[in-house]
């Protein structure tokens, strides 16, 4: 049995060992792996010197050989001399020509990852087929009778909550813009720019008169923001004036009183409105009643008649710009008052900031309705322009409203409504805007008879 060396120190941590360790009392280091220290070290330094002293057996070591690597070149190694192992721990297959035959095609291992030649440019890629585009996209070839299709890409199916279920696209709400047009009336109402909602509505029919001429009827609403559910308040009262109307006139009701009548039965409409269960009063117990104004035109038999409630108006254009434009109502607003009473004029009013407060409405919470009629014999052929103050408020002058209707309104009055709400958008915007316009031909007296 080989003696064991005498250390001093543990040769990994170098804590001072006693003697007979087999083992560092510090870190466990085997003590019995150590060599013999020399006595002579290689290079002759004191170190032996010192182990002698301390009388440790020496060791030999073999004398390095001297060589002379001024000529020698480097060895070299390839990736194929050197020994590997997969990662389970066996030996990796030989690569064909690297000095062993190629194993048989069936077993061999494919080269998953091929490197090219350096220098050998790389195949071009395959194009890729652009995307189709959606908005020229076909639509199905045969969608379900009445399913809407996205205005957006023209190809989707409008879900239940108004998205398109192929880009998501929200769809238009029926009232954000409406147009409708007879022989003798059109109009045009758009939500506009800065509402998220349209609050305005519009009716427009033809009735026969007892004596079998025709009677063209006009009817502008515009729901007050203010109040609770305005939308609402709007299209009933514009349908109810609109039926109550083609029921009185073909009777022979005379135009004026007609319209009277037609106003009273627009309130009684907005007032059921308000007619809430309780249960819903104790949700939202701080909502006010619905409400809105209402203008409206019925051109008959050679007269023109006008009836409103409210700050809606109606114009009166001649076709050939010769006679003056007139507007055939006054406001019920705080504007108006003003002026009747001679506290401001015109300007000084509509420029305060209070100018567009109304004073009289449709609603369940109106002060007391008053609904105003008046009746007109233009002497000349023009048209009437019916609308809401979403359009007025850029043209409030009647010089404006004059240059503002086409020439042709009373040929095109669709084409001219249309101008119309493209106006007050081109303005700004800033309400919803509803347009109706309605020729009035003139017809001499006398013409016709024998």
């Amino acid at each position: 049995m080989s003696q064991m060396p005498q250390l001093s120190a543990c040769p990994s941590c170098e804590e001072p060992l006693e003697s007979g360790d087999l083992f560092c009392g510090a870190c466990g280091f085997d003590l019995s792996a150590v060599p013999p220290r020399p006595d002579v070290s290689p290079n002759g330094s004191a170190g032996s010197v010192r182990a002698a002293a301390a009388g440790e057996e020496s060791a030999e070591w073999p004398v390095a050989p001297e060589v002379d690597s001024s000529d020698t070149p480097v060895p070299t190694h390839l990736p194929t001399d050197l020994p590997g192992t997969d990662s389970e721990g066996g030996e990796l297959p030989e690569r064909p020509g690297a000095g062993s035959v190629a194993p048989d095609a069936a077993s061999a291992a494919p080269d998953e990852y091929p490197l090219p030649a350096p220098g050998t440019p790389a195949p071009p890629a395959a194009p890729t087929p652009p995307a189709a585009d959606p908005r020229t996209a076909a639509p199905d070839a045969t969608p379900p009778a009445g399913t809407k299709l996205c205005v957006a890409c023209r190809s989707g199916r409008v879900d239940p909550d108004g998205y398109c279920e192929n880009c998501g696209h929200a769809q238009p709400r029926e009232r954000d813009h409406m147009e409708q047009e007879l022989d003798t009336v059109a109009a045009v109402s758009d939500r506009g720019l800065r509402h998220h909602r349209n609050e305005d509505a519009f009716a427009i029919s033809t009735a026969a008169l007892p004596d079998g001429s025709p009677a063209v009827v006009a009817i502008v609403c515009d729901g007050v923001s203010s109040a609770t559910r305005p939308d609402e308040a709007s299209l009933a009262a514009s349908r109810a004036a609109n039926e109550s109307l083609l029921v009185s006139l073909p009777r022979g009701t005379h135009p004026q009183q007609a319209m009277h009548e037609a106003i009273l039965a627009a309130a009684d409409a907005v007032n059921a409105l308000a007619a809430e269960p309780a249960s819903a009063r104790e949700h939202s117990p701080h909502q006010n009643a619905p409400a809105c104004t209402l203008v409206g035109s019925i051109v008959a038999g050679g007269l023109l008649v006008v009836g409103w409630v409210g700050d809606s108006r109606a114009y009166w254009v001649p076709d050939d710009r010769e006679g003056p434009t007139v507007r055939l109502t006054e406001d019920d607003s705080w504007a108006a008052q003003m002026v009747a009473a001679g506290l401001m004029n015109e300007a000084e009013a509509y420029a305060d900031e209070r100018a567009h407060a109304i004073t009289g409405w449709l609603g369940a919470d109106a002060y007391e309705l008053e609904p105003h009629t008046a009746s007109f014999k233009p002497d000349r052929a023009g048209v009437v322009v019916v609308c809401t103050d979403g359009l007025w408020n850029y043209a409030e002058a009647v010089e404006e409203m004059a240059d503002a209707v086409p020439a042709d309104a009373a040929a095109r009055p669709l084409h001219s409504a249309q101008v119309l709400v493209g106006h007050a958008l081109d303005g700004g915007g800033h309400d919803n805007v509803t347009v109706a316009v309605v020729p009035f031909p003139f017809v001499p007296q006398g013409a016709g008879s024998a």
